[in-house]
C-alpha cells in the first residue's frame, strides 16, 4: 500500500521521527539527527534527504520563533544586525550544497555529522558555561543600559553568525547548538536572549535555504518528505514541554547520538561499498 508515492511503513517511520525531532529541538536541540538518519536509511539519497528534511523543520522553527517573540523583542536591534549576516551564509551554503557535486557531500556528510555530534555531547557543559557567563555580564550591566542588551554586535560576532549560516544551509544539522555556543560567548545579555536571537537566526538560515532550493532545485525535493515532517515536527514541538517534563535532556541526547551513529554508519558503509 502506497500513499504520496511512500510505502505507510515509510510514512510511520518518517513520522514518528519528525514528532521526535520536533520535541527533541524544544528541549535539546538537534533533531536533524534524528529526520536525517531515517531517511538516509528509508532510500532517500543524503542531499534529497538534507533539503526536503530542512524544508519540513520550517513549520517547527516558525513555532519557536514564536515562542521567544517577547525577548526577541527585547533584542531587535541586535537581531537585524545579525539577520544579515545568517541570511547571506544561508544562501552561500544552499549553494555549495546543490552546485558541488552529490559526491562532495556524501563523503563531507559523515564528517559533519561527527562534528554535529560533538556539538551535542558536549552541550551540557557549554550551556553551563554560557549560562554562567551570560549570568556575570548580567550582573556587571550598568544603571540605565538599553534594553537590547547588546545593539551593536561585533565584528567577531558577526562572522561566526555568517559561519553558523553557510554550516547551516549546507548541512543543518546542529546548527543551533553552535548559534547558542556563539551567542553565548560573543552577545551580553541573558540565557533566553541568547536562545531567542538563536531560534531567530535559525529561521533565517532555513528559509533563505529553502528559497535556494526552490530556485534551483526543485526537482530534488521529496515534497511528500517536507509534508510528513512539516507535520510531524509541528506536533512534536508543541508536545517538546510535555515530554521535557518526564524525560531528562540526557535520555533524549542519547537517542540523538544513536541515530547520529546509524547515519554515520549507512553512509559510511554506502562510501565503501560504491
Amino acid at each position: 500500500m502506497e500513499l504520496l508515492g511512500l510505502g505507510l511503513d515509510q510514512i510511520l517511520v518518517i513520522a514518528l521521527a519528525a514528532i521526535w525531532a520536533g520535541a527533541i529541538n524544544v528541549v535539546v536541540g538537534s533533531g536533524t539527527l534524528v529526520t536525517f538518519p531515517v531517511l538516509v536509511a528509508v532510500g532517500f539519497p543524503p542531499v534529497t534527504a538534507t533539503i526536503s528534511n530542512a524544508m519540513g523543520l520550517i513549520a517547527g522553527n516558525v513555532t519557536g520563533t514564536l515562542g521567544y517573540r517577547r525577548e526577541i523583542a527585547q533584542v531587535r536591534t541586535t537581531l537585524l544586525r545579525l539577520v544579515p549576516a545568517s541570511l547571506v551564509g544561508g544562501v552561500v551554503g544552499a549553494l555549495l550544497l546543490l552546485t558541488l557535486p552529490e559526491e562532495v557531500f556524501e563523503t563531507v556528510a559523515p564528517l559533519l555529522i561527527v562534528v554535529a555530534l560533538g556539538f551535542v555531547l558536549g552541550q551540557p557543559r557549554l550551556k553551563r558555561w554560557v549560562a554562567d557567563r551570560a549570568a556575570r555580564a548580567r550582573d556587571e550591566q550598568p544603571a540605565g543600559r538599553p534594553t537590547d542588551p547588546d545593539p551593536r554586535p561585533s565584528a567577531a560576532l558577526t562572522a561566526l553568525v555568517f559561519g553558523a549560516g553557510v554550516y547551516g544551509g549546507y548541512f543543518v544539522a546542529a546548527q543551533g547548538v553552535l548559534l547558542v555556543g556563539i551567542l553565548g560567548v560573543f552577545l551580553a545579555g541573558t540565557m533566553q536572549h541568547a536562545n531567542a536571537v538563536k531560534n531567530a537566526l535559525v529561521l533565517t538560515v532555513n528559509l533563505t535555504a529553502a528559497a535556494s532550493y526552490l530556485l534551483l532545485a526543485f526537482d530534488r525535493i521529496a515534497w511528500p518528505v517536507v509534508l510528513i515532517v512539516a507535520v510531524g515536527s509541528t506536533i512534536g514541538g508543541f508536545a517538546g514541554a510535555w515530554v521535557g517534563r518526564r524525560l531528562s535532556p540526557g535520555v533524549l541526547r542519547g537517542v540523538i547520538v544513536v541515530l547520529g551513529l546509524v547515519a554515520l554508519g549507512v553512509m559510511v558503509r554506502d562510501l565503501v561499498v560504491g
